[in-house]
């Protein structure tokens, strides 16, 4: 075994690939060589202001929580794993006693251990541990680099559950990044006979076009919302009974109260600002439903299933690759909006 290095984020825009300590397992966890990390947009964030919602930077913080490895040490109480099995990392580590574990809500458990938080590190090393039980071994015809992108994937899925997506749905997604284009393919295959994303990069649009999306749009930085609003009835034909903000800018979630029709569902995945000033009052008199979407719970199956299947194809969402040696180079391009799915191979 060969010594473990990282990626290790010290502060805004101070990423540093360092040696970094072996783990130690103990008997419910399991050590697993890293193929594929993806890269976020909360990984961005991190990267460039040092936090990303309530979570932040205030020690040294390995990055990274879309991963896909080689199981190659297992602890004593472990059995649904061996070593040689290929996993995808389902990031968190949740205490499964509390309450909200009990509903089966554990990703919005208080004490998560969720993958490049505050007090968690990431999966973007050379040999990373994690309980066992939430790892998930690959199908043999899903790649490394489609299994750590399982992981937005599973996030997606959770949203278009939370928005109740069934077949005649019409759909408006806010956002054509990684997070908004997958909430697009899901929304396809639960059935959604009308999907338009809007974007304010052309090229993104594109590759969501080119994925299968009906309609795009590209919002220019001048309009109001009130002119984004009109632009999506005019080419959906009618107003959306489902809208998915997938960015969390303010302006898209304006727009995703006031184009809902009357009983329809906003659904905010996007992490947006702590405050938002809103056109609540027209949403609250038109009983439009406003839910959140937090990280993932008990989607990574469906992801896989729908991978391995071929409902969902991941392939052309991946765009760009790197080495462990270039993860600041990678992020730097995942924030300037010109990649789709960047993928980093610690162990190259």
């Amino acid at each position: 075994m060969t010594e473990n290095y990282a990626a290790v984020l010290y502060g805004p825009r101070d990423l540093r690939v360092v040696q970094w300590p072996m783990p130690d397992i103990n008997d419910i966890e399991v050590l697993v060589k890293v193929d594929s990390v993806g890269i976020c947009g909360s990984d961005v964030k991190f990267y460039t202001d040092g936090k990303c919602g309530s979570e932040q930077v205030i020690q040294p913080l390995v990055m990274g929580h879309e991963g896909a490895g080689v199981v190659i040490k297992i602890g004593a109480k472990v059995e649904n794993l061996k070593v040689g099995d290929r996993v995808a990392i389902e990031p968190t580590q949740p205490c499964r006693t509390c309450d909200l574990c009990k509903l089966g809500k554990y990703n919005l458990c208080s004490q998560p251990r969720y993958c490049c938080t505050t007090h968690t590190h990431g999966n973007l090393t050379r040999y990373y541990k994690h309980e066992a039980h939430f790892l998930h071994k690959l199908p043999n015809n899903i790649s490394m680099e489609e299994g750590a992108a399982i992981q937005p994937l599973a996030i997606a899925i959770h949203a278009c559950n939370r928005a109740d997506i069934r077949l005649g749905s019409e759909v408006v997604i806010l956002g054509a990044g990684p997070i908004g284009v997958l909430c697009a393919l899901t929304a396809k295959a639960m059935g959604a006979t009308k999907i338009l994303i809007t974007d304010v990069v052309q090229s993104r649009l594109d590759t969501a076009k080119s994925m299968g999306v009906n309609y795009t749009l590209c919002i220019e930085k001048n309009w109001s919302d009130e002119q984004t609003v009109d632009k999506i009835v005019t080419i959906l034909g009618s107003r959306p009974n489902i809208t998915i903000d997938a960015c969390g800018y303010p302006n898209a979630q304006r727009v995703a109260l006031l184009v809902t029709r009357t009983c329809g569902v906003v659904v905010v995945v996007g992490i947006g600002g702590k405050t938002v000033e809103l056109p609540l009052s027209n949403a609250m008199l038109r009983e439009v439903d406003i839910r959140g979407s937090y990280r993932i719970c008990n989607t990574y199956p469906a992801a896989l299933a729908a991978v391995s299947s071929g409902s969902i194809n991941l392939k052309a969402f991946i765009t760009h690759h790197f080495p462990l040696a270039k993860s600041k180079e990678a992020l730097e391009l995942a924030e300037s909006g010109a990649a789709m799915k960047i993928i980093i191979h610690p162990n190259n």
